[in-house]
């Protein structure tokens, strides 16, 4: 698993998706800090900075996982790997992590560089600075499981990215269908599963254990789907 992991960590960095996503990422970041606290004059308000980088994941997210497994089997070396001495869940996890190593190196130092500022100037809720940058790991989390999961559908990256996009949209988005539908039930359905309506609390700045239960099931849920795609297709 280890071997695994560092080899998807070196993949990275050998060709231009690692410098690409990092490069994106802390440019697009600090344009949005910039506009939502600086240059409003509310330097220590940032929840809407933090909600729209919820929206930057359907552009990043799908640059470190698209190729994550379709790639494998597009150069035929899939089958390397399922063979190897590792479990399939073991190879999963490993290529996740590697997935959200990158993000979640980059974004947490983002964040601390963007917190300087904000502590200097202005007084901001550390609680709940630290909360909202919990609740986008977390996000982003189950957004990098879904991508791997995507990827490990089809041997074109193209459409691996564009599904990943698609359904990190859905997610999103979901909770915007409310206000077309009269149902009370399936308006609650949709604010359950909407990404949007779980990092509410967040924003407000409460610790929504809820949230988290969600967050981290959903990221299992793919990982387990993933492994089991991968059976699939080892006994096929």
């Amino acid at each position: 698993m280890t071997a695994i992991y560092k080899r998807e960590m070196r993949s990275y960095f050998t060709s231009p998706v690692g410098y690409i996503f990092v490069a994106v990422f802390l440019a697009v970041s600090a344009f949005l800090f910039m506009q939502f606290t600086v240059q409003a004059g509310e330097s220590s308000s940032f929840s809407e900075y933090f909600s729209y980088i919820l929206y930057v994941f359907i552009v990043i997210i799908p640059l470190i996982t698209m190729k994550s497994i379709s790639e494998e089997r597009k150069m035929r070396t899939e089958q390397l790997i399922l063979t190897s001495p590792v479990s399939l869940a073991g190879i999963v996890v490993a290529k996740f992590l590697a997935a959200f190593t990158l993000f979640g190196g980059t974004f947490v130092v983002a964040s601390i560089i963007y917190y300087i500022p904000l502590a200097k100037y202005g007084t901001p809720n550390t609680a709940h600075y630290i909360c909202s940058v919990i609740a986008i790991i977390l996000a982003g989390a189950a957004f990098i499981a879904m991508g791997v999961f995507i990827s490990s559908l089809t041997e074109n990256q193209f459409v691996a990215a564009l599904g990943t996009i698609a359904a990190i949209i859905l997610l999103l988005l979901i909770s915007v269908l409310n206000n077309y539908i009269n149902s009370e039930f399936i308006r609650t359905i949709l604010s359950a599963i909407s990404f949007s309506a779980r990092y509410s609390g967040f924003a407000a700045g409460v610790f929504d254990y809820s949230a988290v239960v969600y967050f981290s099931s959903l990221t299992a849920l793919f990982l387990f789907l993933t492994v089991r795609v991968f059976e699939k297709r080892r006994w096929a």
